[in-house]
């Protein structure tokens, strides 16, 4: 079975890491020439649990010629189509496409690349980082759930269930798995748009009693809409768990506002509060949390120089 990781970051990286020292065959895809450089030249730099250089492919998206068994999205969101577009040439009527980005509507972009079903829609809790090019920090377990578009699903997938089993990613097949995606969509919509605006950590943000107000009114917003998609999400549970999860990552500084404030990159805002905005007006409900978020977010991009 081979497998393209596209997207090679830091999630990317640990996927395919983990599918390589399994003893599968594995190609990473990447457009960040130095980061395809460092692991062309010396391998990749492993480091957290264990120390090690693994030796790994990786090209260029549009390098790649092998038809695809599995191919496992990874791509910042705005950069899913991009990807896509590149990467035709290795998607057959049997490629199977697992689809693990943050935020919502993903689905559909991939359908129009894709036979809807050999469509994989998943979530995951694992994390990882990059240290710099060709140099990934990965620590700590996760898991993954993942449910197949097609009629008969869970058979369908049984293979590649077992195969990224095998690379102990922990993977469990779920006949409705959108709810999980919403919820870790509204974790998300909670903590990276408002650290980034306040240029704080997860646990500073949370010492302000109207941000955490505020916090339940865009959970409130994230609840009505995915119940409007036909996605059932206990509020009450929603908020104990947010809650407990910015104590636990009370020193993190979350993805957007490393993406937005450090590194001065487009955020995912439009996938995450932008995109509860935009499934909001399809059913005649509004969100102005979730908008103002969304649109001080552009502005914030606009002015650190983000076209």
């Amino acid at each position: 079975m081979l497998t393209y990781i596209a997207g090679a970051g830091a999630m990317g990286c640990r996927f395919g890491s983990q599918i390589k020292t399994a003893g599968y065959d594995v190609i990473l895809l990447d457009k960040w020439e130095d980061h395809i450089q460092a692991i062309k030249e010396r391998g990749l730099e492993i480091s957290g649990d264990e120390e090690k250089t693994l030796p790994m492919t990786i090209m260029h998206p549009s390098e790649a010629t092998e038809p695809a068994d599995l191919i496992i999205l990874f791509t910042k969101a705005m950069q899913l189509p991009d990807m896509l577009r590149d990467i035709q040439g290795i998607i057959t009527d049997q490629t199977q496409v697992l689809c693990l980005l943050n935020g919502l509507g993903h689905e559909e972009v991939i359908a129009e690349y894709v036979k809807r079903e050999n469509i994989m829609m998943g979530v995951t809790v694992w994390t990882a980082g990059l240290v710099g090019p060709g140099h990934a920090h990965l620590e700590g377990t996760g898991t993954v759930n993942l449910q197949s578009f097609a009629p008969n699903g869970e058979e369908k997938t049984k293979d590649i269930v077992s195969m990224l089993n095998d690379a102990k990613l922990n993977v469990t097949y779920d006949e409705n798995v959108f709810p999980s995606i919403w919820r870790k969509v509204c974790v998300n919509g909670t903590m990276n748009s408002v650290c980034a605006l306040l240029d704080c950590t997860i646990g500073e943000m949370f010492q302000s009693p109207d941000m955490v107000n505020a916090v339940k009114q865009i959970i409130h917003e994230f609840v009505v809409v995915a119940e409007a998609q036909g996605v059932v999400i206990d509020e009450i549970e929603m908020v104990d768990y947010v809650m407990k999860t910015s104590k636990t990552a009370a020193h993190h500084y979350p993805s957007m506002h490393q993406d937005l404030v450090k590194n001065h990159r487009k955020t995912e805002i439009d996938y995450i509060n932008g995109a509860v905005v935009k499934l909001g007006a399809k059913h005649g409900i509004q969100a102005p949390y979730c908008q103002l978020l969304t649109e001080l977010i552009h502005a914030k991009e606009m002015l650190v120089g983000i076209q």
